[in-house]
C-alpha cells in the first residue's frame, strides 16, 4: 500500500468504498467491516494476479480503488462458486 502512495487510513477508506461498490455491482449484502475487508484483500489479490501477469497496476488512490473493486468482485464470485 505504501508503494502505491496510499497510507493505512486511506487504504481503509478506499477499501470500504471499493468493497461497497463491489457489493452493489454483485448484488450482495454485507456489512461495513466486510466491505472494508473485501476492498483491502481484493486489492491485494488483484495486485498479486496482475504481478503474475507482469501487468503494472495504476498507482495512487484511483488505482487502489480500481484494483480493490475488481479484486472484491472476484472474491465475491469465488465465494459464491464455492458455496454452490
Amino acid at each position: 500500500m505504501e508503494g502505491a502512495g496510499v497510507g493505512w487510513i486511506a487504504a481503509i477508506i478506499i477499501g470500504g468504498i471499493a468493497g461497497w461498490l463491489a457489493e452493489k455491482a454483485m448484488s450482495s449484502s454485507m456489512g461495513l467491516l466486510m466491505n472494508i475487508l473485501l476492498g483491502i484483500v481484493g486489492a491485494i489479490v488483484a495486485n498479486w494476479i496482475l504481478g503474475l501477469l507482469h501487468i503494472q497496476p495504476l498507482a495512487g488512490w484511483l488505482g487502489y480503488l480500481i484494483t480493490g473493486f475488481v479484486g472484491a468482485c472476484l472474491l465475491i464470485f469465488v465465494g459464491r462458486a464455492i458455496r454452490r
